[in-house]
């Protein structure tokens, strides 16, 4: 088996991967009668634009990408969203991704992430869209052998006998250490061909992972039309951030306006003091009282019987 950087899908056999030369791997503006030129006379060919290398990234990766991704989750829908959303993200990251000594490798990586994402799982039901099981025996046990196991095992699996990927490529790929992964291989490997219908070697699975997804296919998409949809996602994810800063901006500025700008000290609460006697409240009046009250209302409200006195 060859190193990663040999394209989507990797090693001498090629499973996943169609052999010959892509279109994109030819230079730009060729034709067949150049093909006798000096190579010194003839003029320098145009060097690829990165919309255009990223177009051919896209038409070479995208269709092994998707049956890989199928065979992580069974889910044709899934597959192809996880592939299209593993592109958005190297557009958005075009510089990283073009200057990365395997940029095939960092596009599975980001596919094969996004579909065995752990929040799928709290997905409700009706949510999980679960194809048909296919209708060949064998390709049926297989798919469901695979399914059930776990993640990393699954995608062990994947990279070693599917993708092609040497052990410590696929240990590093799954973020485990090279025993760790050698020892998620041979467990899968002998789950799944248990529970195969006939008996199949090890070393036959990659020839198996190859011909179950034959009829996966990428969506309808083209590679503008994502270029233009992971555009319009980063600009509405930059709106999201402006309004969220301008909101916490707005939030901050009316705190500072509304606080108050000095300390005041709490009230301290009231400690009763000994020795003072309570206040008596009035009692009732007496009948000479109540007369004398009623006199003083009757009579006028100014003149020298206010100041002096009858006498009795």
């Amino acid at each position: 088996m060859t190193a990663p950087g040999a394209g989507c899908g990797t090693g001498t056999d090629e499973p996943f991967a169609q052999r010959g030369t892509e279109w994109y791997q030819q230079p730009l503006g060729t034709d067949p009668d150049t093909d006798t030129v000096d190579p010194a006379a003839a003029p320098a060919r145009p060097r690829l634009t990165p919309a255009q290398a990223f177009d051919a990234l896209y038409a070479y990766c995208a269709p092994t990408l998707v049956q890989q991704t199928y065979l992580l989750t069974g889910q044709r829908r899934l597959a192809r969203e996880a592939v299209e959303r593993a592109f958005q993200l190297a557009w958005h990251r075009w510089p990283e991704v073009a200057v990365d000594r395997d940029p095939a490798g960092w596009v599975r990586a980001a596919a094969h992430d996004y579909a065995l994402s752990p929040w799928r799982r709290l997905l409700p039901r009706p949510f999980r869209h679960r194809e048909p099981p296919p209708a060949d025996p064998t390709d049926r046990a297989l798919l469901s052998a695979l399914l059930e196991l776990p993640p990393p095992y699954r995608r062990t699996l994947l990279l070693y006998d599917g993708v092609g990927l040497d052990l410590p490529d696929t240990a590093a790929e799954t973020e485990a250490s090279t025993p760790a992964a050698a020892g998620r291989l041979l467990y899968a490997r002998a789950t799944v061909t248990a529970r195969l219908p006939q008996p199949v070697a090890p070393d036959d699975l990659n020839r198996l992972l190859a011909a179950l997804p034959s009829d996966v296919r990428p969506g309808p998409t083209r590679p503008p039309a994502l270029r233009a949809r992971a555009d319009l996602r980063a600009r509405r994810w930059i709106h999201a951030a402006i309004a969220f800063t301008t909101l916490l901006l707005t939030t901050t500025a009316l705190t500072l306006h509304t606080a108050p700008d000095h300390y005041e000290p709490p009230v301290p609460p009231g400690t009763p003091v000994q020795g003072v006697p309570p206040r008596a409240a009035p009692g009732p009046l007496s009948k000479t009282e109540q007369k004398l009250r009623a006199k003083l209302r009757s009579e006028a409200a100014a003149g020298p019987e206010r100041l002096h006195p009858e006498s009795h």
